[in-house]
């Protein structure tokens, strides 16, 4: 087995002191450009590893990610991961990845040992009632996703695009009757924004307002689904895929296979368990990137706050 180098190691391969070799780890600019290249070159032929950790307590880079979702089992938030995950790893990153489970205290409880471990960066994605303040503190070293800050850059999803797109296709597909299976207006984005787009392209449209809301759950949706079904009722449309897999199958109970149900979030499984569904993809894989990508400019000096709405499509 090889026996791993350590700093002095490569000092003594480079013929430099110990203390030449951190500064050239930690990117010190007063190296001088030809013992940079002779210590990086040693580096490369020996394989050498640094350690995280170390390069952290000497005050350099981490080169770690802190992501603290809302929930580990959301599908939208594991497709918008993937997006960080693609770039960080590409620049050279790791992650440390938390879940919140929409609990301010325990937000700020990772933070703080996000912190301690002196990663470079975070990304939070937001929810009704998380507390701003400690994320806001973070200045450049953070990006929030799917909420609203001046402070800070964020990315967030085009909440009435999402459901104008779906209201729009069903009327296209010669659907009047529509009514509408949402989440709780408590909460301010899947929750009032999206319905309050269903109750707007319903003016628009000249159809008569039919919803009702619920927790972001298949069991709620299924629950609640009779509570807007009518003989005549011809589509539902609901404000993600899980609650459409909800009302699908209460549907699919019902005998109802005349009825179209639309979901936002591009779940595959909704139309292959269901096949007279579809669904509306708010970019959750894109919105992760271009995240990833603000924060590693951020810390990099390269960009300044940033507001960034990802974009719709079927």
């Amino acid at each position: 087995m090889t026996q791993k180098l350590t700093i002095l190691d490569i000092a003594k391969l480079a013929g430099v002191g110990k203390s030449t070799v951190s500064r050239v780890l930690t990117n010190d600019p007063k190296v001088k450009p030809a013992t940079r290249e002779k210590v990086e070159q040693v580096i490369r032929e020996s394989g050498y590893v640094p350690s995280k950790s170390a390069q952290a307590m000497r005050g350099g880079s981490a080169k770690v990610v802190g992501i603290i979702l809302s929930r580990l089992d959301s599908p939208s938030e594991n497709k918008a991961v993937s997006g960080i995950l693609d770039v960080i790893y590409k620049a050279g990153y790791d992650a440390v990845i938390m879940e919140s489970q929409f609990s301010a205290e325990k937000t700020n409880e990772h933070l703080a040992v996000l912190q301690k471990r002196n990663v470079d960066g975070v990304i939070v994605f937001g929810f009704s009632g998380c507390d701003l303040t400690s994320i806001e503190k973070l200045g450049h070293k953070a990006v929030v996703i799917a909420t609203d800050t001046d402070a800070i850059s964020s990315v967030d999803y085009d909440h009435q695009g999402l459901i104008s797109l779906a209201m729009d296709k069903l009327v296209a597909n010669g659907k009047q009757a529509i009514s509408y299976i949402g989440v709780d207006e408590s909460d301010r984005t899947t929750g009032l924004l999206r319905l309050n787009a269903y109750l707007e392209s319903c003016r628009k449209l000249g159809i008569e307002p039919s919803y009702q809301t619920g927790q972001l759950s298949y069991d709620s949706a299924y629950q609640i689904t009779d509570q807007v079904l009518s003989a005549g009722t011809e589509a539902i449309v609901c404000a993600s895929d899980t609650l459409a897999m909800g009302v699908a199958k209460r549907l699919q109970e019902l005998g109802r296979t005349d009825i179209q149900v639309s979901g936002v979030g591009a779940t595959d499984l909704l139309s292959f368990l269901f096949p007279n569904t579809f669904s509306i993809d708010p970019g959750y894989f894109e919105a992760g990137k271009v995240s990833a990508q603000l924060l590693i400019k951020q810390l990099s000096g390269q960009q300044e706050v940033t507001h960034l709405i990802q974009q719709a499509s079927y």
